[in-house]
């Protein structure tokens, strides 16, 4: 790697060609960084300044060139400040092209910075932006006609910004073109042979403040790659993923979708800012074009979930609500029950029963108030407890034994927490509602929401007739039903409807509003507890037969009931009894050590009696004891390379922990000579073709 200080006018006007690789974001900058650029060349130029800093570039060369060719440079990192200047002087070249008064000419800005006047066609511009990006900047270039559709892009609107500075501001050229002469970059030039472009780009956006966790993982699938691979993978997968989740406007999506697909493949959840970091782990010594095409194959499984892309609207139509309930951590588990129905393993038929059942599942759970925080291990697991012969009935039998946190409410529960919660301020209320709506009308028509809304039978806000109706006790009754289940229905004249007479109200509102379930109040002459509570047993019962529960009988659940261990316990450093004071530590600075062999592929797992370091197998193993912590490295005694003697042979002792080799650490000034042991587990292990 090679680094120096220079002008950026002096950087730029070499014979050469920067390419913004495909795999880069497109251009992003927008009007408050070019403004800010702009007063930032003003400063310089006001104030006299002699060099101001305004970033570094960094690139890779693309192939050995002889001195009389073009070489062409691939943009690690500073694609933003090289395509904002380039605009700039774009912007300075229209300007000039129709004044001659200056120093600096049209021709000087074209062939210096824009433009290599004697190369080759496909290296004339210096600057070779990516996707439509590279469109709008060649036509702006070329003084070409743009589309509508090209001044919505972000080359085009900075660009008329600075064109519109220039001419606003009234600068003389030439003292532009010098405020932009003392601007200075550190130029970092990248030897492919010699240098990891992928860990040099990691460390200089390792804030994760500019790239998601999907660019991440994009950039390190391709930029390894060669040219014509890297643009096969990019426009075959990552291109149309990338589209799919531009339209659904979420691209924060993609980073869920990310996690959900390592879930299923880890059988571990990865936190949302760790996604990076576990699918380098997952790819580890993996074909790049394998792992990619099965991503796409997950993806648009993922897309037809919860981007509104299935094409079967009865599947469609369960995947809405499901969506409308906000769960995402179901979708490891459905996009492995997914994979088995596009695999003909279960019908249309059988994929629907598992959807509903799973709706049912979690909005049960939302309605009785079971904690959700356990639903992603839940769902993680889920998929391995089901018997492929019997799938669906396997699934039910597996969720009906499910207790405590994990339980499947059974009716009792549910009618009774139905009838007497707050519906009203429920998060899932209009759900709720549409869909007893959509049972009474038989699904015949489909409701406009947006027209529709909640209504309170008996008003928030009781009038003279309304404390007439409800009687003596009418402050009880108001406080007691006013937001449950029987007071509440579905109107679109909810702010005419307000608090008028329950008689004013029929005629108003529920004869002409086309809801089905309105169509009994108007059999009523008055409205009361009796018909409040009466109307609440009616409508639980029907939820029940809309979310339902299992019915399999105690014969065939306990065919699927196993001896399985107590349920996954999340252990932590406060749960050994001897990580305390000095021991811990000691282990501090230990487990530190050994996270730092590659801080992106190490996990660290707290069991009930050890703490395991693994990649994608336990390479250390430590056992805190009172006055030491014992370490278990996991490969063959023969093969350690123990200078000091301090390893012991374990292989016919039994132990907590993986592997032959035992060694105690109770003195913090060891720590170093035994990483040294450690890493020969961890090497061993990388080196491994099992890995």
């Amino acid at each position: 790697m090679k680094a120096n200080e220079v002008q950026f006018v002096s950087f730029l006007s070499n014979n050469q060609q920067f390419v913004i690789p495909i795999y880069q974001r497109t251009y992003s900058w927008g009007i408050s960084h070019c403004h800010q650029l702009w007063e930032d060349i003003l400063k310089v130029i006001r104030n006299d300044i002699s060099a101001h800093f305004i970033g570094s570039i960094v690139y890779v060369s693309d192939g050995l060139y002889t001195v009389a060719e073009t070489p062409s440079y691939l943009v690690i990192d500073g694609q933003q400040r090289l395509t904002t200047l380039s605009l700039l002087f774009l912007a300075m070249k229209k300007v000039l092209s129709t004044k001659n008064d200056f120093t600096v000419n049209e021709r000087q800005i074209s062939t210096q910075f824009l433009i290599n006047e004697f190369a080759p066609e496909n290296k004339k511009n210096k600057l070779c932006l990516t996707q439509s990006d590279k469109v709008v900047f060649e036509k702006i270039l070329n003084n070409q006609r743009l589309d509508e559709g090209d001044t919505k892009s972000k080359v085009w609107q900075n660009y008329d910004f600075f064109l519109e500075q220039i001419n606003k501001s009234n600068i003389n050229i030439d003292d532009l073109y010098g405020g932009i002469r003392r601007l200075i970059i550190v130029n970092i030039i990248l030897d492919r042979n010699n240098d990891n472009p992928q860990l040099i780009f990691e460390s200089l956006n390792s804030t994760g403040l500019d790239l998601s966790q999907s660019d991440l993982i994009r950039n390190y699938i391709l930029m390894g790659l060669e040219s014509d691979l890297q643009n096969q993978i990019y426009n075959s997968y990552w291109l149309p993923m990338e589209k799919i989740f531009k339209q659904s406007q979420n691209e924060k999506k993609f980073d869920y979708f990310m996690r959900a697909y390592l879930t299923l493949k880890m059988k571990a959840i990865p936190k949302l800012e760790e996604v990076y970091a576990t699918f380098k782990q997952y790819s580890y010594k993996k074909d790049i074009e394998e792992i990619t095409s099965d991503v796409f194959k997950f993806f648009e499984y993922y897309s037809n979930i919860e981007l509104n892309c299935e094409p079967d609207k009865d599947i469609k139509k369960i995947f809405t609500d499901i969506q409308t309930l906000r769960v995402d951590v179901s979708h490891p588990f459905l996009l492995c029950v997914y994979n088995d129905y596009k695999d003909n393993i279960i019908n249309k038929d059988e994929f629907t029963q598992i959807l509903k059942l799973i709706e049912s599942y979690v909005f049960r759970r939302a309605v009785c108030g079971v904690p959700t925080s356990s639903l992603n291990k839940t769902f993680a697991s889920l998929y391995s407890e089901i018997t492929k012969e019997n799938y669906v009935e396997s699934l039910q039998a597996v969720l009906m034994l499910k207790d405590s946190y994990r339980r499947f409410p059974k009716d009792i529960e549910f009618k009774n927490e139905i009838i007497n919660k707050d519906i009203y301020h429920f998060r899932s209320s209009l759900y709720l509602l549409f869909k007893i709506e959509n049972k009474l009308n038989h699904n015949r028509t489909e409701l406009d929401i947006k027209r529709l809304s909640i209504e309170h039978i008996m008003p928030q806000e009781l009038t003279r007739i309304w404390i007439d109706d409800l009687g003596d006790d009418f402050k009880r009754v108001h406080e007691q039903y006013l937001h449950k289940l029987g007071n509440l229905t579905l109107t679109g004249f909810n702010q005419e409807m307000s608090n008028k007479s329950f008689k004013e109200k029929k005629r108003d509102g529920f004869e002409n509003s086309g809801v089905f379930m309105n169509k009994e109040l108007l059999e009523l002459d008055k409205w009361d507890e009796e018909k409040i509570v009466k109307r609440a047993e009616k409508l639980s019962n029907l939820i029940t037969s809309i979310w339902e529960s299992p019915k399999l009988s105690d014969e065939v659940v306990f065919k699927y009931k196993k001896v399985v261990e107590k349920e996954d316990i999340d252990y932590s450093v406060d749960d050994y009894e001897h990580l305390k004071g000095d021991m811990l530590d000691l282990f501090n600075k230990l487990r530190n050590e050994i996270i730092n062999l590659d801080s992106s592929l190490v996990r660290e797992e707290f069991k009930k009696l050890y703490i395991a370091y693994k990649v994608n197998t336990n390479f250390v193993d430590i056992v805190p004891q009172a006055k030491r912590l014992r370490l278990s490295l996991n490969m063959s005694f023969r093969d350690i390379n123990d200078p000091r003697g301090l390893c012991r042979d374990v292989s016919n002792v039994g132990r907590w922990g993986n592997g032959d080799v035992e060694v105690g650490l109770s003195n913090i000034n060891d720590i170093l000579y035994v990483i040294g042991l450690i890493r020969q587990a961890f090497d061993r292990q990388m080196n491994s073709e099992e890995v």
